[in-house]
C-alpha cells in the first residue's frame, strides 16, 4: 500500500459504501491504518475476508445495505452511529457499470446505472451531510467517487458516463450548500483500475468491439500517459488526504487520479 501510517485520520470514524472489494475495500484498510475507525458497507451479507481480523479487532463494523434503498441507507447511517458515534468521513463509493451502442441501450440498464449511480449516491451523501451537520462536525469530509468517463462522453458508455457526470455535478453542488457549516465536500475520478470489476467491463468491450478477452484492459492501460493501469491503492492515498485535516481548504473539486489520462 502507498499510504504510509501516520495517524492522519486518528480519532476519526469513517464509513464507507461499496468497500466490499477494489477501491472500497482499499480505502478502508488505508482509513484504518492512519488511525480511523471505519463502517464499511456492501450490497454482499457477508464482510470480505480482508477485513476479519480488523471486525475481531473493533476496527470494523461491516453492515449489508442496498443504497438503492432509502430505509437500508437510514440502517446503514443508525448502525454507523450506534457503533462508533459521529461520522467524520463519508467514502461514497458504491456504484454499477453497463455498457450498450447507444441505439441498443435499455430502459432497464439505464434504471440500473442511475439508481445506484446517481440516485443511491445522492441520498447517501445528503443523509449523511445531515447528520454530520446536525450533530456539529466541523471540517467533516464528504468524497464522491466519480470517473474519468464523467469528464467525457463514450459511445458504448453512456449512462455509465452521464452517472459520473452527475456526481461530479452533485459534488460541486454540496459543497457550496456546506461551504458555510465547514464540512467539505470533494470527489475522486480515477481513470482505469485493476479491480475485480475490469473482468465484466472487459468482456463487455470484447462483446461489443469483437476483441479477444483480456485485450481491451491491454489497449486502456498501453493508452494511459504513464503507461499502465492504476490500483486501488493509488485511490487510497487521495482518499487518505482528502479525509484528513490536510485537506482542511479543499472543497468542492474532483480530483483525478489517473495517470495523466485527463487533464485539467
Amino acid at each position: 500500500m502507498n499510504v504510509a501510517s501516520s495517524g492522519r485520520l486518528q480519532g476519526k470514524h469513517a464509513v464507507l459504501t461499496g468497500a466490499g472489494g477494489g477501491i472500497g475495500l482499499a480505502v478502508a484498510q488505508a482509513y484504518m491504518a492512519q488511525g480511523a475507525v471505519c463502517t464499511v458497507a456492501d450490497i454482499s451479507s457477508k464482510a470480505p475476508l480482508a477485513l476479519a481480523d480488523a471486525i475481531a479487532a473493533g476496527h470494523v463494523h461491516y453492515v449489508q445495505a442496498d443504497i438503492t434503498h432509502m430505509a437500508q441507507i437510514d440502517g446503514l447511517l443508525d448502525a454507523a452511529e450506534k457503533r462508533f458515534g459521529n461520522i467524520h468521513v463519508l467514502f461514497n463509493n458504491a456504484a454499477v457499470f453497463d455498457m450498450a451502442p447507444l441505439l441498443e441501450s435499455t430502459e432497464a440498464s439505464y434504471d440500473k446505472v442511475f439508481s445506484v449511480n446517481v440516485k443511491g449516491m445522492f441520498f447517501v451523501m445528503q443523509k449523511s451531510l445531515a447528520r454530520m451537520l446536525a450533530n456539529g462536525m466541523k471540517n467533516a469530509s464528504v468524497i464522491n467517487m466519480a470517473s474519468q468517463a464523467g469528464r467525457r462522453g463514450e459511445a458504448l458508455v453512456s449512462h455509465y458516463c452521464a452517472s459520473k457526470a452527475a456526481v461530479i455535478s452533485y459534488t460541486q453542488s454540496a459543497a457550496l450548500a456546506m461551504a458555510p457549516h465547514k464540512i467539505r465536500v470533494n470527489a475522486i475520478s480515477p481513470g482505469v483500475v485493476d479491480t475485480p470489476m475490469w473482468a465484466g467491463v472487459d468482456a463487455l468491450f470484447a462483446k461489443y468491439e469483437n476483441l479477444p478477452i483480456g485485450e481491451k484492459k491491454r489497449q486502456v492501460g498501453l493508452a494511459v500517459p504513464l503507461g499502465y493501469m492504476g490500483s486501488p491503492s493509488d485511490i487510497a492515498g487521495a482518499a487518505v488526504f482528502l479525509a484528513s485535516d490536510e485537506a482542511s481548504y479543499i472543497t468542492a473539486q474532483t480530483l483525478n487520479v489517473d495517470g495523466g489520462s485527463v487533464m485539467g
